[in-house]
């Protein structure tokens, strides 16, 4: 016996004078086998199941809110580190002088500037970039290996070790540098500054007086302190039996 799975359409030829079967291939007969359709049966019935649900959208669903993509800050508007320049889906803009690219590819900046949206032939001729300029009327791109000014808008200068006083100041004809203190070291926040002992002998140079330190009787300072705390004891212990008496009184 054969499976439903093999029902299909079959073509049958049927002439409408006499009711008689000319069956186009051996599928028919098979089907009427399988059916318990006699030779005789005017009819051959077909049944066809829908193999895919009907796709269609309800009440708008698939029609969502825009994502608002484009440029949030335009070009010479002031910014601050994080915040977002442009949103894009893929790689329109490049980040450029202090911006970076988030996961989403939305350009945000990096130091506190001015939007300046710009090409660099130099470092690829197609693309074009968002960047951080830190004078007002500055271009980008910067001309190649020129100074690039970091944070705090400072730009890196040589310093001579030796023409920096002791106050950290700069050293001129008038006033040279004191060999006295020593060479200043740099710390890890770039600053020039004496050692820490000697910053603590400072009021020693300047001759300013401090009254002498003189320590006490530590072995009577104990006694008296532990007789503090037997008196308070025994006052916390009175109050505590009043306490309970006057709430039998009560009871009664």
């Amino acid at each position: 016996m054969l499976l439903p799975r093999i029902f299909a359409p079959a073509r049958v030829s049927i002439q409408p004078s006499s009711v008689t079967w000319i069956p186009s291939s051996r599928v028919v007969e098979a089907l009427r086998a399988a059916n318990g359709i006699s030779a005789t049966s005017p009819t051959l019935s077909f049944v066809r199941h829908a193999t895919h649900q009907a796709q269609g959208r309800a009440n708008g669903a698939k029609d969502g809110p825009g994502k608002r993509l484009g440029a949030k800050k335009s070009g010479g508007e002031w910014v601050i580190p994080g915040n977002i320049i442009f949103r894009q889906r893929g790689t329109a803009w490049f980040p450029g002088e202090n911006c970076a690219m988030g996961r989403d590819h939305c350009i945000y900046a990096l130091e506190s500037g001015y939007v300046r949206y710009y090409r660099d032939p130099l470092k690829h001729p197609e693309r074009q970039y968002i960047g951080i300029c830190f004078e007002k009327d500055g271009k980008l791109p910067y001309p190649p290996n020129a100074a690039r000014r970091r944070k705090l808008n400072m730009l890196p200068v040589q310093r001579d070790l030796e023409a920096i006083t002791a106050d950290g100041e700069m050293a001129t004809a008038d006033a040279p540098a004191s060999t006295s203190s020593g060479h200043l070291s740099m710390g890890r926040d770039y600053s020039f500054r004496q050692a820490n002992w000697q910053i603590g002998r400072a009021a020693e140079k300047a001759n300013v007086q401090v009254r002498q330190f003189v320590p006490g009787d530590r072995w009577r300072a104990w006694q008296k302190s532990n007789a503090r705390k037997i008196i308070s004891a025994e006052k916390r212990k009175l109050r505590n039996a009043s306490k309970a008496a006057k709430a039998a009184k009560k009871k009664k």
